[in-house]
């Protein structure tokens, strides 16, 4: 799923090597941290939160595959 995310962030953010995501296990749960460049943090977000919620949906399919519950958090 990692993998997945940094696919993709990068074609949203200007900076994809400023991409630093980490992976968490809790369970039957995945924790997939988000970080990006400050510049990049509204595109990512998107207005209204709508990217991230886009980002979060696409992330939650593609992990129906694992039988995880995988959840993306954006840091700062």
């Amino acid at each position: 799923m990692k993998e997945v995310l940094r696919t993709i962030v990068k074609y949203i953010v200007d900076n994809p090597e400023e991409i630093l995501i980490n992976q968490k296990e809790e369970g039957q749960s995945t924790i997939l941290e988000l970080k990006v460049a400050a510049d990049d943090m509204g595109k990512v977000i998107g207005k209204g939160g709508r990217v991230a919620k886009a980002i979060r949906t696409v992330i939650g399919a593609a992990a129906t595959k694992t039988d995880k519950h995988v959840l993306v958090k954006i840091i700062d």
